[in-house]
């Protein structure tokens, strides 16, 4: 069975699987989920703190948020 075929199956249980079943299976994965979606490492912070030196003084110029808007809703348009 594929991956994909896998995780299909899983979400359908998941919809319908009581609370006690949801409960258990989220226990077992806790620890990875939180891991995954904690961005905050020292390796993520010190890149940030570094790209945001860059911009402070000028090594790399910035876009403002709604140039990049701007350009997004272009590109949207080009492709309708």
């Amino acid at each position: 069975m594929t991956s994909l075929a896998i995780r299909n199956r899983l979400f359908e249980y998941i919809r319908f699987a009581d609370d006690k079943k949801i409960k258990a299976i989220y226990t077992i994965v806790e620890e990875e989920i939180n891991e995954k979606h904690n961005i905050w490492t020292k390796d993520f912070t010190a890149e940030m703190q570094k790209r945001s030196h860059e911009l402070e003084t000028g090594k790399v110029s910035g876009k403002s948020w709604n140039k990049i808007q701007r350009k997004a809703k272009a590109r949207i348009s080009e492709k309708k």
